[in-house]
């Protein structure tokens, strides 16, 4: 059977098929998501991210590709926006210093394998902390999170997987988990329950293009990392993936402890 999955973010696109955006959702309310990072390539807008330090945030591996982001220096972040096509008051717009993706990510993604889509950005500045910009603390250990559980998840993506730019305005939509069968069941190889979840897909309500990297909120606490869906992002027969946070919790503390 031949899948398609399409990363969550703007001008990439892979033979297994991912993209991203909020479709079905609602305006978010201004600044009610403090954490929320825009990652911009020329002032472009093509993932989202979380900030969990003053200096670092989290973001899909897949959101940094060698060959369209060759000018590395270009790829910024920016914090405490809503409307991130005027320049508010309350943005900060840092350069990245360096990217720290997964080791696992490069050797598995030559098999469309993206359990390991996950990715820390050091910024060059530290972030200033305020009503605005605001960090969030990351889950405490690698627990389970069950079907049903109502979740959501807000980014700068596509309203429509039919349009061709993101919004400007934060949005917001709720999900409901997905049974690990079925998502195994689905995307067959290419889900791995030990370091994934999924969302169920009603063809109404999904994440789409431009929001790679944004965090899945369950109990109102991060629990994973957008990375992709059918190429069609309200298609229902397949469930929208996500990387676990709580599994890369050693992983993502043994780096920032190094940097």
């Amino acid at each position: 059977m031949c899948l398609y999955i399409f990363l969550l973010f703007f001008g990439i696109y892979t033979a297994v098929g991912m993209e991203s955006g909020i479709t079905g959702g609602k305006e978010a309310k201004p600044h009610s998501r403090p954490y929320m990072a825009s990652l911009q390539y020329n002032r472009h807008h093509t993932c989202g991210g979380m900030l969990i330090r003053r200096d670092y945030v989290l973001t899909s591996a897949h959101c940094l590709n060698r060959n369209d982001f060759s000018g590395r220096n270009h790829l910024e972040v920016v914090l405490g926006a809503h409307n991130i096509n005027k320049q508010e008051e309350s943005q900060q717009r840092i350069q990245v210093a360096k990217y720290i993706r997964h080791p696992m990510f490069e050797q598995n993604n030559k098999n469309k394998n993206y359990s390991y889509d996950i990715m820390l950005l050091k910024l060059k500045t530290k972030a200033k902390l305020n009503k605005f910009v605001k960090i969030m603390d990351l889950p405490k250990k690698n627990g389970k999170t069950p079907a049903n559980v109502k979740c959501s998840i807000a980014g700068w993506g596509l309203k429509n997987p039919n349009e061709k730019q993101a919004t400007s305005l934060l949005r917001e939509v709720t999900l409901k988990l997905q049974e690990n069968s079925i998502c195994e069941e689905k995307w067959q190889y290419h889900f791995n329950s030990e370091r994934m979840i999924c969302s169920v897909s009603d063809g109404k309500h999904a994440f789409c293009q431009g929001d790679s990297g944004s965090p899945l909120f369950c109990n109102n606490k991060p629990q994973a990392i957008a990375s992709y869906t059918y190429q069609d992002c309200t298609f229902k027969e397949y469930p929208e993936v996500y990387v676990k946070i709580s599994f890369f919790l050693p992983w993502i503390k043994k780096k920032i402890g190094k940097n």
